[in-house]
């Protein structure tokens, strides 16, 4: 079952959601150094923004897009804060309307939170954003992992990008950082709330078939 899109909006307006880390994510990090992140860039699910912020320093074009306004609200403040011409825009993952022509979709622990149906969906809605010979990047938490937020397992992917429009180019075991903010995580992870961890994920990547 997929998490409720109002869940999101009332994270960012109460307090400090687990993934928001005052940071990009090390694996996204890693990546962009190895040379695996080609422009234009749509950050799907961006959150407070600091892959948007990243990208945007290293002189990448790219557009951060959440569909919670108060995400998009305090990435904005975030860019303004760290002097960063970053772009935002609410928007909705399952109906990106007016969102294409992306090298590469950025989806930093957005797919993992919805349910089969709807992951299968996501990946439709997406063939009208990626260019074709273009990504999608997934990093999202493994079932692998002690359960501190929605987990996939490993044939999620290849089961969402089945149709003849992807091709699953890899997928790997990763790392996924977030923040203990409760009771249940530092049980589940041995953390004090507050700190940082580490957490098993997976990290795909998934290019989109150039037309015949």
């Amino acid at each position: 079952m997929s998490t409720p899109s109002n869940t999101f909006e009332d994270f960012y307006r109460s307090g400090e959601p687990p993934w928001v880390i005052g940071e990009p994510q090390p694996a996204v990090v890693d990546l962009e150094h190895a040379g695996g992140i080609t422009g234009p860039v749509l950050d799907l699910g961006c959150g407070t923004g600091e892959h948007t912020i990243l990208l945007s320093r290293l002189g990448y074009r790219v557009l951060g897009a959440d569909s919670a306004p108060a995400a998009v609200e305090r990435a904005r403040e975030r860019a303004r804060a760290a002097g960063v011409a970053a772009e935002f825009t609410v928007a909705d993952a399952m109906d990106p309307a007016g969102l294409d022509g992306y090298a590469t979709v950025l989806d930093s622990a957005l797919f993992h939170v919805f349910g089969a149906d709807d992951r299968a969906r996501y990946a439709r809605a997406l063939t009208g954003v990626v260019v074709p010979g273009g990504q999608v990047v997934v990093l999202a938490l493994s079932t692998r992992g002690p359960g501190f937020g929605p987990q996939i397992g490993d044939d999620a992917v290849t089961d969402a990008f089945a149709g003849p429009e992807w091709s699953v180019a890899s997928l790997v075991e990763s790392t996924y950082r977030g923040r203990v903010t409760h009771a249940d995580q530092a049980a589940a992870t041995g953390r004090a709330i507050g700190e940082l961890v580490d957490l098993p994920a997976l990290l795909a990547r998934i290019r989109r078939v150039p037309a015949s």
